[in-house]
């Protein structure tokens, strides 16, 4: 899978990084990180921990980059060329180097060095979590006895190289929360999401089928361990696994909006009874709400949804985002002035929204990364204004380059749609609760909000258009 010419390319790098030995004491925390990044598609690497960027680290011209940290606490971090990223874990005085083609990220990464042998462990197990997830498909269309004899032969196998690894190695019992952790959350995961994909695909319900024991393994689980939040395996089972346990059996009594604003409800319940640390807690409680934010476009219902959240959380720092979506959703209750941002015309000068509105308006929004997107919803919005001349169709593009907005604007035929660009993202996100490109803001003349939660894409829009 892995060239040995990888372990040799640069030698200077390499020598700085094992000379480094003599450095190292009881007393210090001195480690570092390098490596060559071919095929770069951002001229730095970020290293972060927790999702906060700690360093960016510029690559030189022949694409290595160098970083010797002072002090580093051991622990798990990650390491981005944007947009992929990895894992890194560092014990004391670790100094490692890690190779990366841009264009095939994950399957090219090798690390070498002092540390290497934990964070190739880590990157096999990926691997092979990863490939299995693209032979999984059709094994949950299996009955009961077939998927779980599947899974458990794969899961023995995935153990059988994780003691191995773990005997030949000898890592710190901190590392094994996270070797065990690649291992058997995706396992768990499985179990999961098996009973409703098989229902979903197949139409039958093996939840009666299941044997009494099936999820026995949820009571070996730590939820509350500070040290998993981040950890993607982690994150990904307890969202299937919330996903489940929240999920209503006796849905057709209820709407779909109904229904996903009950079953997120649930999932805040259930976090708060399984989590007992308070700031595992709140990291969990706002991935759930920043998620069912991003999908529900229902004022009434996100209300009620936040009243719930405030009930459990107690995140009060200004860098919430959640705080931030709430607070801007009380912005945008019908009857309100729609709150000024500004925009940005074709000729790069800022134009107030409140200039804009003079008649009825409805104002969508694009990314050129959403392609499909793009054209449909222009598509769509040419045929309405055919259908609705008494109103003003204001498209504005989400993305952060003028100039490849101004190119977009030259591929395409908009005909006459008024074409603008969100001069500040975190601001119109902050003031009109844009967490996805689908929404859409029926205005008043008078500047007041007909409707700040709408999709131009839902059955009943048109009639919303009086």
């Amino acid at each position: 899978m892995f060239k040995n010419s990888i372990f040799i390319v640069f030698p200077i790098l390499f020598s700085l990084i094992t000379s480094c030995k003599k450095e190292f004491s009881d007393e210090n925390y001195v480690a570092y990180f390098g490596g060559e990044v071919a095929n770069p598609s951002t001229p730095f690497i970020l290293f972060c921990k927790n999702n906060v960027v700690l360093d960016t680290i510029p690559l030189k011209k022949d694409n290595t980059f160098f970083i010797k940290f002072d002090s580093l606490t051991p622990g798990m971090y990650t390491f981005k060329s944007e947009p992929e990223y990895q894992y890194v874990y560092f014990d004391k005085n670790d100094s490692i180097k890690v190779h990366i083609d841009g264009k095939d990220f994950d399957e090219s990464i090798i690390f070498c060095g002092r540390g290497d042998q934990k964070n190739n462990f880590l990157m096999e197990m990926y691997l092979r979590n990863e490939k299995d997830k693209n032979d999984m498909f059709e094994t949950f269309d299996y009955p009961f006895d077939k998927f779980n004899a599947y899974i458990s032969k794969i899961n023995q196998e995935n153990e059988k190289f994780y003691n191995t690894k773990k005997e030949e190695i000898k890592w710190s019992d901190d590392f094994d929360v996270y070797a065990q952790g690649i291992v058997k959350f995706p396992h768990y995961t499985k179990k999961e999401i098996y009973p409703i994909l098989h229902k979903m695909r197949t139409g039958e319900d093996v939840t009666e089928k299941l044997p009494k024991d099936y999820y026995d393994f949820r009571n070996s689980i730590n939820f509350s361990n500070q040290s998993l939040t981040d950890f993607s395996p982690f994150v990904m089972y307890l969202d299937h696994m919330l996903n489940n346990v929240g999920a209503i059996n006796y849905h057709n009594h209820f709407s779909d909006c109904d229904l996903e604003l009950k079953t997120n409800i649930n999932k805040l319940k259930i976090a708060d009874t399984l989590i007992k640390n308070q700031k595992v807690k709140n990291i969990v409680l706002n991935n759930i709400a920043f998620k069912y934010l991003m999908e529900d476009q229902n004022v009434v219902n996100n209300k009620a949804f936040l009243e719930i959240y405030h009930k459990y959380s107690t995140d009060t720092s200004k860098k919430n985002e959640i705080l931030k979506i709430g607070n801007a959703i009380q912005l945008l209750i019908e009857g309100k002035k729609l709150p000024e941002v500004l925009l940005t015309t074709k000729e790069g000068k800022s134009i107030s929204s409140n200039e804009l509105i003079k008649q009825k308006t409805v104002l969508f929004f694009w990314s050129e990364k959403l392609s499909s997107h793009l054209l449909a919803v222009h598509k769509k919005v040419l045929a309405l204004i055919k259908k609705h001349p008494d109103y003003k169709f204001i498209a504005i593009n989400l993305d952060d380059d003028q100039e490849k907005w101004v190119r977009a604007l030259k591929k395409y035929d908009f005909g006459t749609i008024t074409e603008l660009r969100c001069s500040n993202f975190e601001d119109i996100k902050n003031k009109w609760a844009i967490t996805k490109v689908h929404r859409t803001l029926i205005i008043n003349p008078d500047q007041t909000i007909n409707n700040g939660f709408t999709n131009m894409f839902e059955v009943n829009f048109e009639k919303e258009l009086k």
